[in-house]
């Protein structure tokens, strides 16, 4: 993964003005590709492009050209069916990256090719031959992309919003599953499925060993990489059920690596990481749940105090200011650089399984199966805001790419095309049951089982605790007052969110950066489903797990 910048429009004569300014304004974003930078300059398009180098370190250095030099091609991501898509093509390929294929399928049938890609991406086409471009990003918006305009009029695009402060006023997120072509002027949205309508999961059965082995092949695909990798293992159900197909998988292949000699090759166990304060849950199940899956696990410990110094930083790089993102930000932002000191470049992690299978536990609280299911999609669509955001920027902040098997496209069809009947919790029955009972065996009985901690709880509640404190010192009842005045649009809550949102306001000035977050808080349960399945979600004002106090002390009771 990296980072891409794009200058579309005249140039006015001053071609060379305009690539200084996009190497310093693309220079921003470095931090997400540090292994090498790549310009490409031609009439009316600029593209910069820093390097993270996955597959390929040696010949996949981007923008990538064709060879007749029309087509060049700035991409962050990863394209996991690239091998397939590559097969029979006609295209005269010059590297071995997985992001070449976009150029192939690009000549061979326009925009339209772009619903063949599972992948993780946001990418920028530039056609010289017909003066065009597309702009894309995946469908779950797990690679980030943003967009304005400068005061010329040209199109700018980038990876983060840094690299457009000060030179767009109308930056905002390009949304996930679109493309834009400037052939039409036309956005439109590519990913369309039919299991976003209740209506057509009805009845539709999958079976706990379609579900297992589809997992275990999304995970199979995301471990593509030339380059030391490993997995975010925090203890729960997710990170850790994405830990055991990994390892799985890496023993397999390194079984079936046979040495010049024909001896066996050696095993290496599979790196895992995890962090939180002295004694925080997370690190106490994660080492439980290494000790079971057999990784070379990693637990780091990080005090509050380090934390609260990076606040700053962490917001810069995050970009938002909402409560819930910046508390798991930060330790995942130190984690980041713990890994980055160790030589890794990629892990996996388990974003997308509580938004597919009803996992946050105010979801025991759902009426029907239907408006299950409709809150599933709702929290998908959203998830590109928060828990992707997160997962993204807090890693490459550092330079370590973070791939989310959950919402590999062949595995997200198939989870979201059953019947959320088989989803429900409540009573007896767990949050995700159906997700724990399809890998009965794999894990340890009280990993499988274990109840759902929101990362920023699970890290060590005096994470939360000790944020809120330190809000209320800093924070003088005065400024948190005047809230309503200085901040308008998303007014903070509480002087915790007036704190981050002023560290925001600092990075990103204007109404159009305050703009991209939408609400300015997470809350997982004040949703307008969620307000109707229990009107005492409404006076919650803290987003933590441990706010939905009933429905938590009801789940830890249903556990076997």
């Amino acid at each position: 993964m990296c980072s891409i910048f794009g200058m579309f429009g005249p140039q006015n004569g001053d071609q060379v003005s305009l690539r200084l300014q996009a190497v310093e304004l693309s220079r921003r974003q470095r931090h997400r590709g540090p292994d090498w930078s790549g310009v490409y300059v031609g009439d009316n398009a600029i593209l910069v492009h820093e390097r993270l180098a996955i597959v390929d370190p040696t010949s996949g250095a981007q923008p990538l050209r064709s060879r007749d030099g029309h087509l060049a091609l700035a991409v962050n991501g990863e394209v996991y069916n690239h091998s397939e898509l590559r097969a029979g093509s006609d295209y005269e390929f010059t590297t071995g990256s997985d992001s070449e294929v976009i150029n192939s399928l690009y000549r061979e049938s326009g925009p339209e090719f772009i619903g063949r890609l599972n992948g993780i991406f946001a990418f920028a086409l530039w056609d010289a031959e017909l003066g065009r471009f597309l702009i894309a990003r995946d469908p779950m918006g797990v690679c980030p992309l943003y967009w304005g305009h400068d005061a010329e009029g040209r199109t700018l695009v980038a990876s983060e919003m840094k690299a457009l402060a000060g030179v767009c006023e109308d930056v905002t997120a390009f949304p996930p599953g679109h493309i834009y072509d400037s052939a039409t002027g036309e956005l439109r949205r590519y990913y369309q499925r039919p299991w976003r309508e209740y209506a057509a999961t009805v009845d539709v059965e999958v079976t706990p060993v379609q579900l297992r082995t589809a997992f275990e092949d999304a995970v199979a695909r995301q471990m593509m990489a030339d380059v030391p990798h490993g997995v975010l293992l925090s203890g729960g159900l997710d990170s850790s059920l994405v830990a055991a197909c990994a390892a799985k998988f890496a023993r397999s292949q390194a079984e079936n690596a046979v040495s010049a000699d024909g001896e066996t090759a050696e095993v290496a166990r599979l790196l895992s990481f995890a962090i939180g304060l002295e004694g925080s849950p997370d690190l106490a199940a994660a080492e439980c749940a290494a000790d079971g899956i057999g990784t070379d696990h990693h637990g780091f410990v990080y005090t509050f105090q380090e934390g609260l110094d990076a606040l700053p930083e962490v917001i810069r790089h995050i970009e938002t200011y909402d409560v819930t993102t910046i508390r798991a930000s930060t330790p995942m932002f130190l984690l980041a650089r713990r890994i980055k000191a160790m030589g890794v470049k990629m892990v996996l992690s388990g974003e997308g399984a509580d938004e597919m299978f009803g996992g946050y536990l105010y979801f025991h609280k759902a009426p029907s199966a239907e408006a299950f299911h409709e809150e599933t999609v709702r929290k998908l669509d959203a998830l590109h805001n928060y828990d992707c955001l997160r997962a993204n920027k807090s890693m490459m902040a550092w330079g370590v790419e973070a791939r989310v098997p959950f919402l590999d496209l062949e595995f997200l069809d198939l989870a979201m095309s059953m019947d959320a009947e088989a989803k429900l919790a409540g009573g007896s029955r767990m949050e995700k049951a159906v997700l724990r009972e399809a890998f009965e065996g794999v894990l340890p009985e009280q990993i499988l089982w274990r109840q759902k901690e929101q990362f920023s709880d699970g890290v060590g509640y005096g994470w939360i605790d000790g944020l809120k404190d330190h809000a209320e010192q800093v924070v003088s009842d005065a400024e948190f007052d005047a809230a309503a005045a200085r901040f308008p649009l998303n007014t903070p809550e509480t002087k915790e969110s007036f704190l981050y949102r002023t560290i925001f306001e600092a990075n990103f000035p204007g109404a159009a950066f305050a703009a991209t977050v939408p609400g300015g808080k997470s809350i997982a349960c004040s949703t307008p489903a969620a307000l109707e399945w229990d009107p005492a979600f409404a006076a919650m004002a803290d987003p933590s797990g441990r706010s939905v106090r009933g429905v938590h002390a009801e789940a830890l009771a249903a556990q076997p």
